[in-house]
């Protein structure tokens, strides 16, 4: 899939989002290794660390159909800011992909900021890093 129809599905999930509290929504869009798309939107709870990120959202729908290998991911909010997944979603995403894995962040009219995922999270922790 090229990368503004990726940016789309991010962009079109967003609108399931359920974010009473910060009423701020993120959608995400990951493509496999074999071009299939997963969505996800950002599911908020009254006391926040329950709540659950656009980005894992989409990789877990993405890992239940057995799939383990990415190609890319595509982040948008409503504010169309460049938003990057936090921390927490660079290391579930680090755990399936390698360094160079594209991260596509919604700038709007500013158009697409790209990132490596080893540029967002270097020395990450991995399985090589735990010694298994």
């Amino acid at each position: 899939m090229d990368d503004d129809a990726l940016l789309d599905a991010a962009r079109d999930v967003q609108t399931e989002a359920y974010v009473p509290y910060s009423e701020y929504q993120v959608g995400a869009a990951i493509e496999t290794a074999d071009g299939e798309v997963y969505v996800g939107c950002n599911l908020e709870n009254a006391n926040y660390s329950n709540s659950l990120h656009a980005e894992e959202v989409a990789i877990a729908e993405a890992l239940k159909d057995g799939h383990r290998s990415f190609a890319k991911l595509a982040v948008s909010s409503g504010e169309r800011d460049a938003v990057t997944p936090c921390g927490m979603c660079r290391q579930t995403l680090a755990e399936f992909c390698d360094e160079e894995f594209r991260v596509l962040c919604d700038a709007g009219a500013d158009g697409v900021r790209e990132h490596a995922l080893g540029d967002l999270l270097p020395e990450t922790i991995t399985r090589e890093t735990l010694g298994k």
